[in-house]
């Protein structure tokens, strides 16, 4: 048999074992996020990340990198929440990505804004800033369509709710483990247009 085809099969083989074992182990990785999820985090986060209350963020649809690192930082202590803290206390980093991952892969269906006027303040100053305060447009770091990235949270579709208290926290400094370039912004930021840009991003 031609050498050629015999290393070519065995490259074959190899891929295909390969291929193999990452499934088999993303399935072991899902089967194990269930579990946890429905163990734990259900009771604030719903099964499919789709939460229980405005108070907890919809983790559905997240990044997963995201998500691993904010479960890193409430054990770690870099980010502070008693309730959390104590979640997070016993779970492994591979445990933590692999919820990472459970949570990116569910989806969510958007619900128009509760106000929608308010929500029209706020699309204006997510793409356009207040060039008067020097608030920046939240677009030129979020992304248009507000779809974030693996270090920057997905903010289309959360709770109005939870990324007003999450801009009031980083107001406050009372959340201190992302970018701190949020405290800068925030600081220029009035309570209303904190509720404005919160309720816009919800209806995304």
């Amino acid at each position: 048999m031609n050498l050629r085809w015999v290393r070519l099969g065995w490259v074959l083989l190899l891929t295909w074992a390969l291929g193999a074992a990452q499934i088999a182990q993303a399935q072991a990785d899902e089967a194990r996020a269930r579990k946890i999820v429905g163990g734990v985090c259900f009771v604030c986060h719903g099964m499919e990340g789709e939460s229980s209350s405005e108070v907890f963020p919809r983790l559905a649809g997240q990044h997963w990198e995201y998500t691993a690192k904010q479960l890193e930082n409430f054990q770690s202590g870099k980010r502070k929440s008693s309730a959390m803290a104590s979640m997070v206390t016993r779970l492994t980093p591979d445990e933590m990505v692999a919820l990472g991952k459970y949570f990116e892969r569910q989806t969510y269906t958007p619900e128009p804004p509760k106000d929608p006027a308010l929500a029209s303040v706020g699309r204006y100053l997510y793409h356009n800033g207040n060039t008067f305060s020097g608030v920046p447009s939240c677009a030129s770091c979020h992304g248009r369509d507000a779809l974030g990235s693996a270090t920057l949270p997905r903010l289309a579709g959360q709770y109005a709710g939870y990324t007003r208290t999450q801009l009031k926290q980083f107001f406050e400094r009372e959340r201190t483990n992302d970018n701190a370039i949020m405290h800068v912004i925030t600081q220029k930021m009035t309570a209303q247009e904190m509720a404005a840009v919160a309720e816009y991003l919800s209806g995304k």
